[in-house]
């Protein structure tokens, strides 16, 4: 199934919201028409189901209205239609043209179910030259921090601040234009360099990129940011698709030597948090030794002092 890009499934949830939205009110407001309408009696039990069914759109349609870009909040949407279906599936037609109605009416949320359920779906990455799928690997992450959204975004949009939170980072240049240079830290003292660009950016909501080709270590990944349904704070989505050197003998070896990409990923969000809530990385006594050592000097040392 061919899947959209991402601004067009946000403006296709969004739209299915609204109707959601127009659809709860009217549930609500004339049930009775409602029921008419769709060819199914009238009796208390129906108009008590329509105004919860409404109640039900109401509340998916605005979730999905205010956050368009999270395709998670359309499950609801899917399984109100099954409601919606079920209703229709058991009621009785008295007359031969109830049962048209019904059948209309089954029909037309049939329909609606389809876009509901294309809608869930969610592009990773927009569609601009994506790099060969063979050998890649996918680290996915998230984190909650508890800033504004728009803070957040601004933050995470300098690039150039990135080496503040990622340890493996030694800088990152602005080259303008959305083209920046990455220099990474690589085992051995060396260092390790590539070049990478901005190719599609939803100011406050996310923000994509790619290695440019020929670069040394290929990568591309997409943030999106969030607002916690409880509006306290952000809720940062990171993806992340590399190329791992030496292929799969290099990721294993990353893996067991603690320098594999998902390890740094969620030790890097969790030190962005920090830097964003406290205005610096806390380290712990653990954090800034190396190798064994003491948790805290011993008294008798302490005494000899």
């Amino acid at each position: 199934m061919k899947q959209f890009s991402n601004g067009t499934g946000q403006r296709l949830r969004g739209g299915l919201g609204w109707f959601g939205i127009g659809l709860g009110l009217a549930e609500l407001a004339a049930p009775r028409a409602l029921a008419r309408f769709i060819g199914v009696n009238e009796d208390a039990k129906t108009i008590s189901t329509l105004r919860a069914l409404g109640v039900r759109e109401i509340a998916s349609g605005m979730a999905i209205v205010k956050q368009p870009e999270h395709p998670a909040w359309m499950w609801s949407r899917v399984a109100g239609d099954v409601m919606d279906l079920a209703l229709l599936g058991s009621a009785r037609a008295s007359s031969e043209s109830q049962r048209h109605r019904r059948q209309a009416a089954a029909m037309a949320v049939l329909g609606v179910s389809v876009l509901d359920a294309w809608a869930t779906r969610k592009k990773p990455f927009s569609s601009e030259a994506r790099l060969p799928e063979r050998g890649m690997r996918l680290v996915l992450d998230t984190i909650t921090i508890y800033r504004e959204p728009s803070d957040v975004y601004a933050f995470f949009r300098d690039f150039t601040s990135f080496p503040t939170f990622m340890q493996h980072l030694e800088s990152v240049k602005d080259l303008g234009d959305g083209r920046s240079r990455w220099t990474a830290r690589a085992p051995g003292g060396t260092t390790v360099e590539w070049d990478a660009e901005i190719i599609h950016e939803e100011p406050g909501r996310s923000i994509e990129w790619r290695s440019l080709p020929g670069s040394r270590i290929q990568n591309r990944g997409r943030v999106a940011f969030r607002a916690t349904p409880d509006e306290q704070g952000t809720e940062v989505h990171v993806e992340i698709e590399y190329h791992p050197p030496l292929g799969a003998f290099g990721a294993t070896l990353a893996k067991l030597t603690g320098e594999e990409p998902k390890q740094q990923l969620h030790g890097d969000l969790r030190r962005l948090k920090q830097v964003l809530e406290v205005g610096e990385v806390v380290h712990s006594d653990a954090s800034i030794h190396r190798g064994m050592h003491a948790g805290r000097p011993s008294e008798q040392i302490g005494a000899l002092r």
